[in-house]
Parts: C-alpha cells; sequence; structure tokens
C-alpha cells in the first residue's frame, strides 16, 4: 500500500472522486510534499488522473469500481448523462453504448478521451437555461452518483442534437430500435415536464407530435 492510499483510505475517502483541495486536507503538509506524493501515485498506478485537479484510486484499491457516468460528473460539472447513454442505461435500446454522452449548460461542446475510462462527449443545447434539468433525476449507486435525463427526456435530447424533424411513431422504433411499448408507457405528467425546455420549433414539434400519436394509439387501442 503506497503512503498515498493509506491516508486516502484511512480518511474514508477510497471511493471517492477526490480532489486537489481534498487531498491538501488529507495530506496536510506542504503543496511540494503533496505533489511528490500525487505525481509517484500517478506513476505507480495507484491514484489515475481524470484531467486537471480530479483524482480516483485504481479500481483494485477500491471497494466498488468507478462508475464512469459518475467520472462524466467530475469532468464536466453541472452536466447530465443523456441520449443514446442514457437510452441503453434505461433499456430503451439494445444496443450497448461505449462512448458516455452528457448534455452541459456550458456553451461549448467538449470532448474526453480517457485511457482508463474511455470517451466522454459533452454537448450543449438549445434549452431554456431555468428548465435545464428538467426531466433529470439523480442517480445513486452505492457511493456514486450522477444526474440522467429520464428516457423520454434522453430521447428528445437527441432530436434536438440531430435537429431530427418528425417522421411518425414507426421512425421511433425503425430508426432507433426503441419498441413501442416504452413509447406508449410514456406518461402524460412526462410530457409536460418537458414542454417549455427546448428553444428550437422543430424539436418543440416532435415532442408535441409524439405526444399526440401515442394518445391517438392509446385511444385506438382502448
Amino acid at each position: 500500500m503506497t503512503s498515498l492510499e493509506k491516508y486516502i483510505s484511512g480518511a474514508g475517502y477510497a471511493d471517492r472522486i477526490l480532489t486537489e483541495r481534498q487531498i491538501a486536507r488529507i495530506l496536510g503538509g506542504s503543496p511540494n510534499r503533496r505533489y511528490a506524493h500525487v505525481k509517484r501515485a500517478i506513476k505507480d498506478g495507484s491514484l489515475i488522473r481524470l484531467k486537471r485537479g480530479k483524482y480516483v484510486l485504481a479500481d483494485d484499491l477500491r471497494i466498488e469500481a468507478t462508475h464512469p457516468y459518475s467520472v462524466a460528473q467530475a469532468l464536466v460539472p453541472g452536466s447530465y448523462i443523456s441520449m443514446e447513454a442514457a437510452l441503453s442505461y434505461h433499456g430503451w435500446i439494445p444496443e450497448a453504448v461505449y462512448s458516455v454522452v452528457s448534455v452541459t449548460p456550458k456553451r461549448k461542446s467538449k470532448e474526453f478521451n480517457h485511457k482508463v475510462f474511455g470517451q466522454f462527449s459533452f454537448y450543449p443545447l438549445a434549452l431554456n437555461r431555468i428548465k435545464f434539468l428538467e426531466g433529470v433525476h439523480r442517480i445513486k449507486l452505492n457511493n456514486q452518483t450522477w444526474f440522467m435525463a429520464s428516457p423520454l427526456g434522453a430521447l428528445i435530447d437527441m432530436i434536438a442534437y440531430r435537429k431530427t424533424e418528425w417522421q411518425g411513431l414507426e421512425w421511433n422504433e425503425r430508426g432507433l430500435r426503441i419498441d413501442r411499448e416504452h413509447l406508449l408507457a410514456i406518461h402524460e405528467r412526462e410530457f409536460m415536464a418537458l414542454k417549455y425546455v427546448y428553444k428550437h420549433n422543430a424539436t418543440i414539434n416532435f415532442l408535441a407530435q409524439l405526444e399526440k400519436s401515442i394518445v391517438q394509439e392509446r385511444e385506438g387501442s382502448a
């Protein structure tokens, strides 16, 4: 056990994403001493640098492995997991997703290709800022947390990003491979929550047409 790992584990921070301030509080001493500890731990692989000022212990030194979604939150605070990543997590699309896609409140897209945790993409959307977290839920998995869009929110975020026009209910099944059962299970309050989130007319129309088609299909099968 390295000295830095011993300090971190002893402070109860082994499963957390660590900031420089937390490491300073755990280690104490001078900045040079702390820097030497961090540099040595990164070199021997016991500490992994996510980005400047954010670190995690290697998985074999943790009780639970670092989840990529919690890494995404550390890379861009205030963002939330969405689009294909969220749809896959919720079981709405059958394909495994190997890139974590998030929506960011910032104005510029960001890409991170981390050698340990993989590819992360952060995209800004034309959203009403006051409604930014509508349809977004806090997910907690043991000691790790992240924010994630609901299935409907993830779908409409993807439509907004791709600037996709409404092409009928069947397109969601054919183009995105989303089962109709998932679509028909969407509650009215979920549509209501997203009604004033998006700015672009095409996205607003897609949401309205999706709700209308789902209501009509339900009434037709009643």
